[in-house]
């Protein structure tokens, strides 16, 4: 009878231990990694103002004057202008990730002119000029710019723009010596001229991320300005025009765009399921 008792007891115990094993099963661990969302960290995007200073490299494409009378255009021997610093500013808009447009004017500060010219003291002694002026401008342009991607937190980009430039002459002062060490003769000032060029533009630089809504602005550009009026007639001799001028710039800036910037959702992990025992 005891061995019959034992026999069942083991029986209900070894039927219990079944039923437990069926009860619990332990439920795989959830995969963080695949669960968490791909976190995208997107730039603002839409307007931006930007700001610029810069240094221009100027090439003067020549002058020219009538000399004596108005038949007779003869070129000045020498002519040169020198470099100056450029302040700048304007408003874009970035239309998509490759391709964003804006509107600036700069102001080029005075680069000094200085040529000669030559011709004839009286009868037959030969003269040399120096003639010096300078000149300041502004230029107003618009813009267009592809960016070529973003590798890390530096965005490379070219461009190209069209626009005018507003260019205002000083007035020209020449003095004539001969040759031969005679003399000179008094200063003459010619009245300066100013106006309108057509002017256009090729852009290359990159931008470099310091927020999502601020970014440094480091480039060259290569600006190319039209001839125009240069000083009047005085004293048997002009008008001059200038044939244009190429300005190489080396320009640092920042823009801001506005706008907020899109941040990534925050991750909430699963709750774990609850596992009874």
């Amino acid at each position: 009878m005891k061995k019959f008792l034992a026999s069942g007891f083991a029986l209900v115990l070894t039927a219990a231990a079944a039923n437990a094993a069926d009860v619990y099963e332990p439920q795989p661990q959830p995969d963080l990694y695949e669960q968490a969302p791909e976190i995208v960290v997107q730039e603002a995007s839409g307007w931006y103002l930007r700001g610029d200073v810069g240094y221009s490299f100027k090439k003067l494409r020549g002058a020219e004057y009538f000399q004596g009378s108005n038949g007779n255009l003869v070129d000045f021997r020498s002519a040169s202008l020198r470099d100056s610093f450029m302040l700048g500013g304007g408003v874009g808009y970035k239309i998509n990730s490759y391709l964003r447009t804006d509107l600036t004017l700069d102001y080029s500060f005075n680069s000094k002119f200085r040529g000669s010219t030559v011709g004839s003291c009286g009868v037959s002694t030969a003269c040399t000029s120096s003639d010096y002026a300078s000149l300041h401008a502004y230029t107003l342009m618009a813009n267009a710019y592809v960016d070529l991607g973003t590798y890390g937190y530096i965005t490379p980009y070219i461009g190209g723009g069209i626009g005018g430039t507003y260019v205002k002459w000083s007035n020209l002062r020449n003095t004539s010596c001969a040759d031969d060490g005679s003399g000179c003769d008094g200063e003459v000032s010619h009245g300066g001229k100013k106006s309108w060029r057509f002017t256009y533009a090729l852009m290359a630089g990159a931008s470099i991320d310091i927020t999502c809504n601020w970014k440094a602005d480091v480039g060259y550009r290569l600006r190319h300005v039209s001839g125009g009026d240069m000083f009047g007639y005085a004293l048997g001799g002009g008008p001059g025009k200038d044939k244009g001028y190429y300005s190489h710039e080396a320009r640092v800036g920042a823009r801001y765009t506005f706008g907020g910037c899109d941040a990534p959702p925050a991750y909430e992990p699963e709750p774990e399921p609850i596992v009874y025992k």
